[in-house]
């Protein structure tokens, strides 16, 4: 123990281990290999961490720096000096090892070490700090600007004495003070010693960036909608959809939980935000997930959220789907892909309004009201085990069917134009708007894509049309000729609009209902149907899953699907 001002011990083992290897461009300290480097470059490096990450960032960044240096080089002071009999000399190793690296001459000031007591206290004034003259071009600052300098310190002297010890630059130049002195203890005896170990923690960008995007694709999507941006789904007359529309309207005002069915692109998200605008919870948050888009080992962080430490690369605690929409609703498209764990955790929150992080040992309350969605059997899959039944029920409470636009015919022009007006006003064009075969085949498409799919085509039909042009059927649709009235001579088509003729031109003698008839009574399922037209449109298309899916009047996603529900490759 010194309670006086320490003197140092001879450098001269400390110089002995620094070794100049020019001839081989390289500089070594014992046994860790050490660099050169200027003055100005150290400072244009800080600079630009503080303009890149900020302020606090960039201070814990070069106080871990200094740490993990802090660290190795209490190694060495170990090795040359010895531990526990020369354990004063080796802790002044630290301050010395400093001075020979050139970054500040640490003069004592105080030391005392009584360690079986639990007692430790150092003082030292840093001339020179290497720090302070990096910083002096941007002036005085408010908070000491000694990081590097620091975090060595507390790492030097807790690895040599086993113990915890924190370090306060009390004064700083950096500051326009008189002095750099610093004082250290055990860090217990900080009051905020928890708050500044932070700073030697590791924290990532990578989750913030993650979370800050979904707060901006929220707020992305709010603004689109404020806009009416969005607005294409509840456009069309079509009896069954105004029915569907009618009872979406009555359901808002309640909380029953909503279950939306239908194809993809029938624009079931697009209802699910009418819904919440017209909610009590309209000023409240809207928060989409595509369940399907999730993994399924990352579905339940993403919804539930996570706490620090739950699983590898869990550096921070995040907030889920859940917490975000607190106040407002919870949208979840492709429902039926949950897993059976994440199923269990939704039926908690429909039934008790709780939710516990990934890693978590409490529960907490949100108030989120639930509008799902889903383009397949629920029913079919609560049979085959895949879906839990209670959940099923649970919100089946209000289900509504989005038909889809094969079955809207009438709103097809009215959505075309519609989709027209907006992709003029993007792309800056103005057109003469679709020609007559364009507005035909429109009319014939089945649309298996639906509302995205006519959304889809009428964009690239705008950007391939020149100004004061009118918008072409192959605009549209490419190389794929969609049957209409005006080309198929001598061929019928049916109230669907589909061909009721061979494409060679004469009529075939059976109609289509009575082919339909003689494959059921030959005893062939729907399935073996829909199996059977995939191969035979795969062989004839040389294996090219584009081709096929045109042959069939469907989109390739909804092709590949069908090909892998079948077990197809």
């Amino acid at each position: 123990m010194s309670a006086s001002p320490p003197d140092y011990p001879s450098a001269r083992d400390l110089m002995d281990a620094l070794r100049f290897l020019p001839e081989e461009g390289q500089i070594w300290l014992g046994e860790q290999r050490m660099l050169l480097m200027p003055l100005a470059a150290s400072s244009f490096f800080r600079n630009e961490l503080v303009t890149t990450l900020g302020m606090e960032r960039a201070r814990g960044l070069f106080m871990r720096l200094g740490y993990h240096s802090g660290l190795m080089d209490a190694e060495l002071g170990r090795s040359l000096r010895g531990d526990d009999e020369a354990l004063e000399e080796s802790y002044l190793a630290g301050p010395q090892l400093h001075a020979l690296q050139g970054h500040v001459q640490a003069v004592p000031v105080h030391l005392e070490m009584d360690l079986k007591n639990d007692w430790f206290y150092s003082e030292f004034i840093w001339k020179g700090s290497f720090e302070v003259d990096v910083w002096r071009p941007r002036g005085p600052q408010a908070e000491p600007v000694c990081w590097t300098l620091l975090g060595y310190a507390c790492a030097y002297a807790s690895h040599l004495l086993g113990r915890e010890v924190q370090f306060r630059e009390v004064s700083c130049r950096g500051c326009g003070e008189a002095e750099c002195r610093i004082v250290g203890k055990l860090a217990e005896e900080w009051p905020d010693h928890e708050a500044f170990a932070e700073h030697f923690r590791e924290e990532p960008l990578i989750d913030e960036l993650y979370e800050l995007q979904a707060r901006i694709a929220t707020l992305e999507g709010d603004l689109a909608r404020t806009r009416g941006q969005e607005d294409w789904a509840p456009i069309g007359s079509t009896p069954a959809f105004q029915e569907m529309l009618a009872m979406l309207d009555s359901a808002a005002p309640s909380e029953v939980p909503v279950l939306l069915l239908g194809e993809t692109g029938t624009g079931k998200e697009i209802l699910a935000r009418r819904l919440h605008d017209q909610s009590h919870r309209a000023e409240g948050p809207f928060i989409a997930v595509n369940c399907a888009a999730i993994p399924p080992e990352l579905i339940e962080s993403e919804l539930f959220g996570v706490e620090k430490g739950a699983y590898t690369g869990a550096v921070q605690s995040r907030m889920g789907r859940f917490e975000r929409a607190d106040g407002g609703t919870l949208f979840l498209d492709e429902l039926a892909e949950l897993s059976p764990r994440a199923q269990a955790a939704l039926l908690r929150v429909l039934q008790e309004q709780q939710i516990e992080r990934v890693g978590a040992q409490a529960v907490q309350d949100v108030d989120v009201r639930i509008v799902a969605a889903t383009h397949t059997d629920l029913l079919r899959r609560v049979e085959e085990g895949s879906f839990r039944q209670d959940l099923f029920y649970r919100l089946n409470a209000f289900t509504l069917t989005v038909p889809p636009l094969r079955e809207r015919r009438e709103d097809i022009a009215t959505l075309a134009e519609h989709f027209l007006s907006r992709f003029e006003h993007h792309y800056q064009r103005r057109t003469l708007g679709f020609s007559d075969q364009a507005r035909s085949a429109l009319s014939q498409y089945r649309w298996p894509g639906n509302i995205r799919e006519l959304k889809n085509s009428v964009e690239r039909g705008v950007i391939l049309t020149a100004d004061h042009k009118r918008i072409t059927e192959k605009a549209l649709f490419g190389d794929y000729r969609v049957p209409t009235l005006a080309r198929e001579k001598g061929q019928g088509l049916d109230a669907s609009g589909m061909l009721t003729a061979s494409p060679g031109g004469a009529p075939d003698e059976a109609s289509p209902r009575e082919r339909v008839r003689a494959l059921i009574e030959a005893g062939m399922t729907l399935e073996e149907v829909e199996r059977t037209m995939l191969e035979t449109a795969q062989a004839d298309s040389d294996g090219n899953i584009t081709a096929a899916a045109r042959r069939l009047g469907m989109t390739r996603a909804a092709y590949a699907y069908r090909l892998k529900k079948h077990g197809m490759r």
